[in-house]
């Protein structure tokens, strides 16, 4: 019994056979390229050219126009992370169920990204930054549901570290990107806008052709089946809701602090525009070097001691210590002593996040669909977190200090929450 269940973890769910080296390499390459292009794409601007260039506008605030993109726009990306999951759940096609919506997603988010590198009000800065979250999450609801169809349970730590290792490199390579062109936006956005068209047609030549999907036999459309796969898990899936929570309060607390690396070292560390650029660009090495080393160790790691839970733990404990050396030295070396010391936590944390998730899966046949519900933890983390830093600094008349102790609470609540699911280990 012991022999065929590890046996079973070495198979590939999609055709029940043992995936071979090179095979496991093409995921592992695919899956790093897919987020080193989406997350330096979109960082190029959101983390550093979007936020300069509000600030000359004239139509309000920096941080307003900031964080109403990002509140609206997350929405977007919350809904249309569950609809394309639970879609590619249910598509057929002789390319597969989820290759046709990863195509797709890469040029609507191209296009989304260009609008809003040249909208001129907020209502049009909005609706591009919306659109862009919809291309983006054609892409990422497929893409992330092939760790559950595709990849064995037993490798399935170590492709999430080369999933998380790939966003933390795209990351930091969009800060330096974006902070190289900070007097040369247009080219910067355009950089940005090309990487975007190509992310996911690059995705699909990289990983292993996924097999055809086919209609089952005498198989019709119904209308309340297809509504029914939208919704909810609610048989065995208490941990799933613990996990969904836990990551949604790390998120929220990590995002407060780098969403608005920029202005913390303009208004918090007291640098003008160009030294705040060169402090980022810094920091996004600091934490890309850091961090890909730590989560590229830490999947394999987690793989072969089989816990998930004292990662997410010890990680958020790291981050938490991060977020408080510049709150309590505001300074540009404290700056970058947080930038080492997040790359070290979110490497751990991003090694093991999508294994996790996965693990707490009350359905495999619904992966696509219950991922997405997952990853509303993303994008409520992102909605939540420009709000309460904008209620904070309007109302201290624009002071940061008040941001940090939020940031770190939230962050360790959601370590908490990680600890009581009981399914993983």
């Amino acid at each position: 019994m012991e022999t065929q269940a590890i046996a079973s973890e070495e198979l590939a769910p999609d055709t029940g056979k043992p995936v071979s080296k090179l095979n496991l390499g093409r995921f592992g390459a695919g899956f790093i390229f897919f987020c080193v292009v989406f997350m330096m794409s979109g960082t190029i601007g959101s983390t550093v050219l979007l936020p300069a260039r509000f600030d000359t506008l004239g139509i309000g605030r920096g941080e307003t126009i900031l964080g109403t993109m990002n509140s609206i726009g997350i929405i977007f990306a919350l809904i249309s992370n569950v609809i394309f999951g639970a879609l590619s759940d249910s598509s057929h096609s002789r390319f597969g169920k989820r290759t046709p919506w990863i195509i797709v997603g890469g040029p609507i988010a191209g296009i989304g990204f260009y609008l809003t590198s040249i909208s001129p009000t907020l209502v049009t800065i909005v609706a591009s930054w919306s659109l862009l979250q919809i291309g983006l999450n054609c892409m990422i609801a497929p893409c992330v549901a092939i760790l559950s169809d595709r990849v064995p349970q037993k490798y399935r730590g170590t492709m999430s570290a080369f999933y998380g290792a790939g966003q933390i490199v795209g990351q930091s390579m969009g800060t330096i990107i974006g902070s190289a062109f900070i007097n040369a936006p247009k080219t910067g956005f355009l950089i940005g806008t090309v990487c975007w068209f190509l992310c996911g047609l690059g995705t699909v030549l990289l990983i292993p052709r996924e097999l055809p999907s086919k209609a089952a036999d005498g198989e019709r459309f119904d209308l309340k089946s297809t509504l029914m796969q939208f919704r909810p898990p609610t048989k065995g899936a208490a941990d799933f809701y613990k996990a969904l929570v836990g990551r949604l309060m790390l998120i929220f607390g990590y995002n407060m602090i780098v969403g608005y690396q920029l202005y913390v070292c303009m208004r918090y560390i007291g640098q003008d525009k160009v030294a705040a650029s060169a402090t980022v660009s810094t920091m996004a090495v600091i934490t890309m070097v850091v961090s890909l080393a730590v989560s590229l160790a830490s999947g394999p790691i987690s793989d072969r001691i089989g816990k998930r839970k004292l990662p997410v733990f010890i990680s958020s404990a790291i981050i938490a210590v991060g977020i408080a050396v510049p709150w309590l030295w505001p300074t540009k070396t404290a700056m970058l002593a947080y930038a080492a010391l997040m790359g070290i936590g979110y490497g751990i944390y991003m090694a093991v996040d999508q294994a996790l998730n996965i693990d707490v899966l009350p359905n495999p046949d619904e992966a696509g669909k219950d991922l997405g519900i997952l990853n509303l933890a993303n994008t409520l983390g992102q909605v939540i977190a420009p709000i309460a830093v904008s209620s904070i600094v309007v109302a201290t008349d624009g002071n940061y200090f008040l941001v940090f102790p939020v940031a770190i609470a939230a962050v360790m609540v959601g370590a908490v929450i990680i600890l009581f699911i009981r399914k993983v280990k």
